[in-house]
Order: structure tokens, then C-alpha cells, then sequence
């Protein structure tokens, strides 16, 4: 199934909503991962989400040339063609541009669209994420509102954010905010979707925030109170009869229960990240270990090309990773759901 176009990504989203389920959202920075998460998804019979970071971009293009646009480029095009060999429906969204990378990371991709939807191909991505959550709500919704009138215009689907997830991840640390920021409150919940349903055409997702954190902890050190989404749904619900698609951000060691509470309030995509590296990194470290004067040259020997060849440890991280995925598709119940060929 070639990535999904708009209508069938928005098909996708509207099934998650009425039957309480969500997409596993994968981080992927090089070949290796989109194919994990591509393997992942098929093996689950679930559809899904795989997303490119501006470092992921940047990693993707290589040390020499460290463009973060070219390399997210250069991942979508691999997953528009990989994913033509897989019987599940796949969106791709590009993670966490903050204020400051709008205008380097998030326009010219949109632009990358543009000329490719003038040139009667498909669009690069199907949505984009705009992390506004360092400013003022106000603020934040203003180029959320901007963004929104150049995504609705080329069907693309715009996520955004209110409150904070704490933490670091990508090289952009929140862990220093005051712990209140981590709870969006019903008001700005209602403030953002004021903002954007101003746009004629618009179709998002919203990370609300409830304590969420990047990063793998211990469970029980992060403090989730997934009540927060209930409230702001209800009082969504209570003014204008609707209902947010939401995104949770920073899952890693929560509980099942936990997780499976959000899906009750509405939530359709989380975002795996934290764990699909450690469950790629394992079985490399694991390899390394195992075969150590095999992969160094050590007292004059000549090594096992077998065992240091990097596609002999790469495909041991893909499977892992591929595994990891499918647990996250269990656990957010859009395993064996699928809507190819629906």
C-alpha cells in the first residue's frame, strides 16, 4: 500500500476516535528504523504513523552534510517507496519543530509539497507538528493559525501543543519548567480549538499535555493524570459538541492502565520513541559483546567479516525494533486493525 493520501489518513484518525485506539507513532533517523517500523506495523496488522525529527532529518542527510530538510526528504521518499510492499496503511508526520525551526524546517517542507502536488505527484507528508508550547498560548495558536491556512490548503493535517511535556528529547530540554505547565488546562484546550477551527478546512491533532515526560523513566516516577484529557474534552464537548483528536507525547514507563485510559479520552496517536531506540540498540550491543575478536582486529588477527560486517548487527536492530513495535501496537489496540483495502 503506497503512504495513505489525505482522505484515507483522515479515515484513519476518524476510526481510531470512535473506537478507542490509537497509532503508534515511530521515530525513525535512518534506513534501518523506517524498515523496523514498516515490518513493525505489518507484523501487528495495524496501520501507523512514522515521523522524522528535525535531528532525525539532520542524522538522516550524514555528518558532512547535516541537513535536516534533505534528510527528511530523503526518509519520506524511502517509506513512499517501502511501504508500496506492505498490506497496511501508512501516514508519515514530521515530530517536534519548535518556533525558532519553522521557517528552516517545517515551510520548506510544505513547499516541498506544494511542487510536488503542481507536478500531479502526492504529498511529501501527510501532517506536520508545530511544538509552540515554549510561548504563551497566544502566541503559540498565532503560527499554529498561520501554519494551519498553508497545511488545510495543500490536505495536510497539522499537529500542535499546548502545555509542556518535560524533559529533553532531541536536544531540546523542557526539565527546568514549573511542574503546573505540564497540565494544559480545559480553557487552553478550548482556546486552541477557537484558533484553529477559524481556518476554513482544518483538520489536526492536539498533544494536550498531563504530566507527560520524554524520556525513559522507572514506572511510577512520572506523574500522569490522564483526567486532564477527560476535562478538556467535556468542556470542549459542553460548548461547541466536539471532540480533539488527541496525541500523547512522552509514554515511555507509563502503565498499560494509564495508557489505556487516554485512549477512553480520545487519544489516537502516541508517540513512541525512548523505547524503540533501546529496543534497537540491544541486540547490537548484545552482538558486540558476544563477538568482540571477531569484530576487532586484535594482535595482528584479521577479524570475522561475518560478524563486523554492519548488516549483520543493523538487521539484528531492525528485528528488535520491528518487535518493539508491535507491543506498542497491542498496547495501544490498533493491532490487527487495519484499514487496507477497506
Amino acid at each position: 500500500m503506497p503512504v495513505v493520501d489525505y482522505k484515507a489518513y483522515c479515515r484513519m484518525l476518524d476510526s481510531a476516535n470512535q473506537n478507542k485506539y490509537a497509532y503508534p507513532a515511530i521515530n525513525v533517523s535512518n534506513l534501518e528504523t523506517a524498515n523496523a517500523a514498516l515490518a513493525g506495523f505489518a507484523e501487528a496488522k495495524s496501520d501507523g504513523i512514522i515521523q522524522v525529527s528535525t535531528g532525525g532529518g539532520e542524522h538522516a542527510s550524514g555528518s558532512k552534510v547535516k541537513d535536516m530538510v534533505l534528510g527528511a526528504i530523503s526518509l519520506a521518499n524511502h517509506v513512499h517507496l517501502m511501504a508500496e510492499k506492505y498490506q497496511v496503511n501508512i501516514a508519515l508526520h514530521t515530530d517536534h519543530c519548535q518556533p525558532k525551526k519553522v521557517d528552516t524546517f517545517l515551510k520548506p517542507l510544505i513547499a516541498e509539497t506544494e511542487k510536488r502536488s503542481a507536478a500531479g505527484g502526492k504529498n511529501l507528508f501527510n501532517s506536520h507538528m508545530f511544538d509552540g508550547s515554549e510561548l504563551p498560548l497566544g502566541e503559540n495558536m498565532k503560527i499554529a493559525k498561520e501554519l494551519m491556512v498553508l497545511c488545510a490548503k495543500n490536505e495536510i493535517i497539522l499537529e500542535v501543543e499546548a502545555g509542556v511535556v518535560g524533559g529533553e528529547e532531541d536536544g531540546h530540554d523542557t526539565s527546568g519548567v514549573s511542574k503546573d505547565k505540564l497540565y494544559t488546562t480545559p480553557e487552553d484546550m478550548l482556546g486552541v480549538y477557537e484558533a484553529l477551527n477559524s481556518v476554513k478546512g482544518a483538520r489536526y491533532m492536539f498533544a494536550a499535555t498531563f504530566g507527560n515526560v520524554h524520556g525513559v523513566y522507572k514506572p511510577g516516577n512520572v506523574k500522569l493524570k490522564p483526567v486532564i484529557l477527560k476535562e478538556g474534552q467535556d468542556a470542549l464537548k459542553a460548548k461547541y459538541g466536539a471532540r480533539f483528536d488527541l496525541v500523547f507525547h512522552g509514554g515511555s514507563g507509563s502503565t498499560k492502565e494509564e495508557i489505556h485510559e487516554t485512549l477512553e479520552y480520545g487519544v489516537i496517536k502516541m508517540n513512541v520513541d525512548t523505547d524503540t531506540q533501546y529496543a534497537f540498540s540491544r541486540p547490537v550491543a548484545d552482538h558486540v559483546l558476544k563477538n568482540y575478536d571477531g569484530i576487532l582486529k586484535i594482535d595482528g588477527e584479521v577479524g570475522n567479516k561475518k560478524v563486523y560486517d554492519p548488516r549483520a548487527f543493523l538487521k539484528l536492530g531492525e528485528k528488535g525494533m520491528a518487535a518493539r513495535i508491535v507491543e506498542a501496537c497491542n498496547d495501544l489496540r490498533s493491532s490487527g486493525k487495519t484499514l487496507f483495502a477497506a
